[in-house]
This record gives C-alpha cells, structure tokens and sequence, in this order.
C-alpha cells in the first residue's frame, strides 16, 4: 500500500495536468515504479536502509500526507489556468489570499516571487505567489500539527521502544563522541537548516540565474515540483530536528533514571 501510495504521488502532476506528452508520462512512470520498489523493499525489509523513522508512526506518515496534498493542491491550481471548474476556483482563490497575506517584505514568498525575471507577466507571477502560499502553508500547518501529536501523545515513547538504528540509519551511535551531545548537535542543524532554506533557495536561483539561464517556472510540472520541494524539504528538516531533539531527550532522562537507581542501591538500608 506504501509503495502504490507513493506511485500515485509522483503520477499525480502528470494525470491531472491536460496535455502531458507521452515522453513525459513514460519517464514518470519510470520514477513512479521505481519509487515504489523502493518504498516496498524498505519497508518489508527487517535491516534499515534509507528510510529514516520506519517504525516510529506517524512521522513519515505526516511527512507523505504533506507532500501529497501540497501536490495535489498545486496541481488542481495549475489545472484551472486552462480548464477551470467550480474546485480549481475555490483552490485558487484560497491560495491567492493566502500568498498575498504572506508577501510581505523578506517573507519567503516574496523572495519566490523576486527569483523571477523581471519581464514576467503580472499573471504567471500570481500563480507563482499563490502556489508558494499554498505549499508554505501547509508545511506550516504539519509542522504544528507533528509538535501537538508530540506533545500530547507523547511521540515516540508510545510506541514503546524506540530503535535508534532501525528509525535511524545514517545516524552511527558508536562514534563520535557522546550520543546525546550528537543528537542535540544535528538537531540544532536541521532545524537552522529548516527555517534558512526557504529563504536560502530563492536568493541563490536569482544568484544563479546572473550566469546561467533564469528560472522562470513556466513548464506546470517544474512549477508544481519546485513549489513542492520548496516548502517540503524546510518542513522536513524542521520534524527531523524536532524528533532528533526528542530522542535526545529521551536517552538522558533514561540514563538520569538509571544513575538514581544506581545511587539508590548503593545506599546501605
């Protein structure tokens, strides 16, 4: 099911979009399918791979839900420029306010929308502001909505034990230096990382765009991806800092527990 849910992730742009040339639905497909194997082999295999957080729901269910309204939103947006119906309007309409409530000076939306050449047209610039409000938004919206389920459900420690080397396979315990001082450490950095990439990203395409050909998002599955990519990967970064600070937390108030119950025994009675 993760694996056919992921594949419908990447096919959605390229069904819902009127137009798409066979070549690109056969490179889609291609993607798509391998995706999807990726996915199945990661999670039916018992050793981790890449996947990060594998048995520690819902985080990486948060993240595909994200990610898959976001792409879902920005497609439908895209589809009402040319076959307009009573839902694209309402999506649009609601996007539009929201970009134009976020543009505001230094605003990672209006750093989107700057990237842009100057010779764009008015309307490919309000498409642009509002599928970057939409994307913003709901990254935003995840992200409060991973902090409540982590503090009111009390994320991981209901799920029982916690495996740091299934949940986190990059993440090497035994070296280093202390792994809750590591923990702390790159979850500081993926938060920084999380709230300067959003802004990051815009100041260096426009940079980019100096020497090289500008960015200008015209083709509607660049634009749908980049948005989503956009706002995606910041907010991705944010949960894994937040989880990795949490888990810090969590092995020292386990070895906090265990040095008072080892005092405790020590105590002549």
């Amino acid at each position: 099911m993760r694996a056919l849910l992921v594949m419908v992730l990447i096919a959605t742009p390229s069904l819902m979009l009127p137009g798409v040339s066979s070549d690109t639905t056969q490179i889609v497909a291609l993607v798509a399918l391998f995706a999807g194997a990726l996915t199945f082999f990661e999670y039916v295999s018992t050793y981790p791979g890449l996947v990060e957080f594998r048995d520690a729901p819902p985080f990486n269910r948060m993240r595909f839900v994200s990610l898959f309204a976001t792409v879902l939103l920005l497609s439908a947006i895209v589809r009402g420029q040319t076959d307009p119906s009573t839902l694209t309007n309402l999506i649009q309409t609601l996007g539009n306010h929201l970009g134009a409530a976020i543009d505001v000076p230094y605003s990672p939306v209006r750093l989107v929308v700057l990237m842009l050449p100057e010779d764009m047209s008015v309307q490919h610039l309000i498409l642009v502001r509002t599928t970057a409000g939409i994307a913003y938004m709901i990254s935003l919206l995840t992200l409060i909505f991973f902090v409540l389920v982590m503090r009111l459900l009390g994320w991981p420690n209901r799920m029982g034990k916690f495996n740091v080397w299934v949940n986190l396979p990059t993440f090497d315990p035994t070296t280093g230096g202390d792994v809750v001082d590591r923990l702390q450490r790159d979850a500081r950095f993926n938060i920084a990382l999380g709230f300067l990439l959003p802004f990051l990203v815009p100041a260096a395409v426009k940079a980019a765009s100096v020497a090289f050909t500008p960015v200008t998002l015209e083709s509607p599955q660049t634009l749908i991806w980049t948005m989503a990519a956009w706002a995606f990967l910041p907010a991705s970064l944010f949960m894994r800092g937040i989880a990795m600070g949490r888990i810090a937390s969590m092995i020292a108030e386990k070895r906090r527990r265990k040095q008072s119950q080892s005092q405790a025994d020590l105590q002549p009675a």
